[in-house]
């Protein structure tokens, strides 16, 4: 049977090299579901706009739910190759005309490849919005899960600015702040997938509507949209939530690359903060001491390689008028190529992630390098009146003192630096765990803080739980 959905106008047949050139076929095998979906939904616009009668509704729905089938059990993706279809539209077209004979050439009534494809689009990112909503949501609440045990474990380390030691931390802090974009992001997904549902574009035609009566509401509820688009000529080629999604995505990514640029240098010996299970290592082929974080590495450059994806699926849009034009193509295939693929990166994080334990002793013996209390001895000094830039002052003097004497600060330099100010008594930390618990402010690292901010990310991640769907 001939794939084509279009030819009539032509007297010559067309080139099969420039055919396969512009086949988006293996990328499209993943919007079959979807387009079976959408094509079900415009069974019903036909009928309820009695375009169709009801024999051959039933026809259409019977072959429907056969390449359905097809498509869960596999068969249907070879079938498809062999058919040499432009896309995975044209596929299942030929494969409803096959099974339902007459009433199978009727499906397409009313309806263009534009507005089908920006349907079948659109069901697409609300099922993967869901699926990235749930999967970094559990990520989320891991991370919340291991502050928990942290907080209690009561594990200090020295918190880094510029990759400087920089003031002491609970790594329960650490673990808080970096469950928080992914918080963020299961909200930015489940919004996607509502914006998703918004209007229908099914129904608009090729860009201006059609002249025969279909049920353009009838469709749109099957589909469950909140309604039909307004404007065709904008229904047609808008790929905001295709964008909107890819755009997520690819921000969740950079923000677990973040986080695994973190845990490959703690894994390093210079550090020693991590040590990575079995199951996630990597070894060398050559030197057998080797113990290599390769899962982090690969989310790392994964992240970088979807920044560029995304760039270059922007740049494809910002030349197009506003209408479908074929590069929309292309844009399709590199958004559905963003999301698949960061959808796997983001798995194996998560499951490299439980591999990782954390070598407490070895944080909480580092957390004074590079004289991380020295802030507090500033803030003690702004507190008996000096001002802030005299304590910046005097603290970086007694600080250059102390390193050069290969210690740290100490009761010693708080006699000395009260002695210079004028006061009887100057009272800071000089212990990491003390630093911490005399934070004062919220948002702070101080453990009744920190018990806060992870009670509040629980209750954040049980309301977006009931959001997604």
């Amino acid at each position: 049977m001939n794939t084509l959905q279009w030819g009539g106008r032509f007297t010559g047949t067309p080139d099969d090299r420039l055919l396969a050139f512009g086949s988006s076929l293996e990328e499209d095998l993943i919007l079959a579901p979807f387009d079976v979906t959408c094509s079900l939904a415009h069974v019903e616009a036909l009928l309820g706009g009695a375009i169709i009668t009801k024999a051959d509704a039933e026809a259409l729905r019977c072959a429907l739910q056969t390449v359905q089938s097809e498509i869960a059990n596999g068969s249907f993706a070879d079938a498809a190759r062999r058919s040499r279809a432009e896309d995975v539209h044209g596929a299942i077209d030929a494969r409803v005309r096959d099974l339902a004979g007459t009433a199978g050439e009727r499906l397409h009534a009313g309806r263009s490849r534009n507005d089908q494809v920006a349907t079948t689009l659109l069901l697409y990112v609300r099922d993967r919005s869901g699926v990235a909503a749930r999967h970094v949501h559990q990520l989320a609440a891991s991370l919340v899960s291991r502050a928990q045990e942290e907080l209690a474990a009561g594990t200090v380390l020295a918190g880094c600015t510029h990759r400087q030691p920089a003031q002491p931390v609970l790594l329960a802090f650490v673990l808080a702040a970096w469950s928080e974009p992914f918080v963020r992001a299961a909200k930015r997904f489940a919004q996607i997938a509502e914006a998703a549902r918004i209007s229908c574009p099914l129904g608009s035609g090729a860009l201006a509507g059609s002249t025969l009566p279909l049920d353009r509401l009838r469709a749109s509820a099957a589909l469950r949209f909140f309604g039909p688009s307004r404007n065709a000529l904008d229904a047609i080629s808008n790929r905001d939530a295709a964008l909107d999604l890819a755009h997520c995505c690819v921000r969740t990514l950079v923000d677990a690359s973040r986080i695994a640029e973190e845990l490959i240098a703690w894994c390093a010996p210079v550090y020693g903060f991590v040590k990575l299970d079995d199951a996630v290592s990597t070894g060398s082929s050559l030197m057998p001491q080797k113990r290599n974080p390769d899962p982090f590495e690969l989310v790392r450059a994964h992240a970088a390689k979807l920044v560029g994806s995304y760039a270059g699926a922007l740049a494809t849009m910002c030349g197009l008028a506003p209408s479908y034009q074929r590069d929309l193509q292309e844009t399709k295939a590199t958004v559905i190529g963003i999301v698949e693929e960061a959808l796997a990166a983001l798995d194996a994080f998560s499951n490299a992630w439980r591999g990782v334990n954390f070598v407490r002793e070895r944080m909480n013996a580092n957390a004074l390098e590079g004289c991380t209390i020295a802030t507090d001895v500033s803030d003690a000094l702004i507190a008996q009146g000096v001002t802030a830039r005299a304590a910046h002052a005097l603290v970086g003097a007694a600080v250059a003192s102390a390193e050069s004497e290969h210690r740290s600060l100490d009761r010693n330099d708080l006699v000395r630096l009260a002695a210079e100010v004028g006061v009887d008594a100057l009272t800071a930390p000089l212990d990491a765990r003390a630093s911490i618990e005399a934070k004062r402010t919220i948002g702070s690292t101080s453990p009744c803080d920190v018990r806060s901010q992870i009670t509040s990310l629980g209750l954040e991640l049980s309301s977006i739980l009931g959001g997604i769907s």
